[in-house]
């Protein structure tokens, strides 16, 4: 096993359980390592302190995965690692009315850069790096043997696999002769696959969609969204295939427009009003940018004009892709909620989420703070979610942290 040293005055993170070693921690790193390497850190003295896998020569240098030096990598390994997992989301989440989860959250799961979506009897897989795809032949065979899917799909389309030095994929409708990272695994894929999420019924397009094809972090949002619905008028933007849509037309309301800029994610989200009995001429589905929907085909009312809408939800894709790009996401983020609240009327909702991992919670209470201010309302915020129960985060990983969703009245 190969073995690298750690400088004393850096130990401080790896002994708190962060999931990360940087490169400046280590006292020298040997050419040639390849990575997914199985390595253990050691202080200066020797000590045994964590074992993972070589990164890269990039920042992250190791990638940790436990804390026991006897242990040995292997087939076992990882389906022990997933066994775990999967027994935490089969008594916390997976039930008669939910059939699909999470079953692996990458760091946080003591499985870095590896993401497991199950979907009924289905399994989509994410490698996120060249580390942890060096194992895939091992963790397909564990995830065969533990959870027994009918067909496993990978979609490693992915941008953190660019910047750790993989190309990004195009996601092909199969596996090509050249071993695209995204394609059948195993098994097969139906185009469409049919879960069951609370009892509501989902068609999900894991070749093609976004994501591994569904919003799976947003299940308990959701749920909580249909208190709030009974003979209202709701606006779901950025809608994709209809998820929040679904519950608040299911919850009473009277109305539901659903605003995405995909065709595809439209027809599917009309198709899953009607997969779910559902009556579509309560319904309204609309092929437009949000921007230039909330803009243009709904101005600022007049001062005693009715409201179109009571409920808007705003859950927008990243607008921070990186770093380098916060004051324009910012931005971003600050004008479609400026734009949602000068909708509403007096006690309207707001459900207003952000994906973003460069964006804290605190940060994104500020923005909507100052998005309040322009529009002249107030804003009170009624309930605060973060990452669901099959999203689970290691508390010393901050750097996981990334959903946020905020349920507010507008005055």
């Amino acid at each position: 096993m190969l073995s690298l040293i750690v400088q004393r005055h850096r130990i401080g993170p790896i002994l708190g359980r962060h999931p990360w070693v940087f490169s400046g921690a280590l006292t020298r790193i040997p050419d040639g390592i390849e990575s997914g390497t199985p390595v253990h850190l050691t202080d200066e003295t020797g000590r045994f302190l964590v074992s993972g896998y070589f990164n890269s020569y990039s920042q992250i240098a190791v990638r940790v995965w436990g804390w026991d030096a006897s242990e040995t990598v292997d087939e076992d390994f990882f389906a022990r690692r997933i066994a775990s997992a999967y027994d935490l989301r089969r008594d916390l989440v997976l039930n008669k009315k939910t059939d699909s989860c999470r079953i692996v959250n990458s760091e946080s799961d003591l499985l870095p850069g590896l993401i497991v979506d199950k979907y009924g009897d289905y399994l989509v897989v994410q490698f996120h790096n060249r580390g942890i795809d060096r194992w895939k032949d091992e963790i397909v065979s564990a995830l065969k043997k533990v959870l027994k899917p009918k067909g496993i799909y990978e979609r490693s389309d992915v941008g953190g696999r660019a910047k750790e030095g993989k190309q990004q994929y195009v996601i092909p409708s199969e596996r090509s002769d050249e071993g695209s990272p995204t394609g059948i695994l195993s098994g097969k894929i139906p185009d469409q696959i049919t879960i069951t999420e609370n009892g509501y019924k989902f068609l999900v397009d894991v070749k093609g969609g976004q994501k591994t094809g569904f919003f799976l972090d947003q299940r308990d949002k959701r749920l909580a969204l249909q208190k709030y619905c009974a003979g209202k008028n709701v606006l779901n933007c950025f809608s994709y295939t209809g998820g929040f849509s679904v519950y608040a037309l299911d919850a009473g309301a009277k109305k539901v427009v659903s605003v995405d800029t995909s065709q595809p994610a439209i027809d599917l989200a009309q198709e899953n009003f009607k997969l779910n009995k559902l009556d579509t001429k309560k319904c309204e589905f609309v092929c437009e940018d949000v921007k230039k929907y909330l803009a243009v085909c709904h101005p600022e009312r007049s001062e005693g004009s009715p409201n179109e809408f009571d409920l808007i939800i705003l859950d927008p894709p990243a607008f921070i892709k990186d770093r380098h790009k916060i004051h324009e996401g910012v931005q971003g983020y600050k004008k479609i909620n400026e734009a949602a609240m000068r909708l509403l009327p007096a006690g309207g909702i707001l459900v207003t989420a952000s994906c973003s991992q460069h964006l804290s919670l605190t940060d994104f209470r500020y923005l909507l703070s100052e998005s309040a201010a322009r529009a002249g309302r107030t804003l009170q915020i009624l309930e605060t979610y973060t990452h669901g129960i099959d999203h689970p985060q290691l508390v010393s990983f901050t750097e996981g942290e990334y959903l946020k969703c905020v349920f507010a009245r507008v005055n």
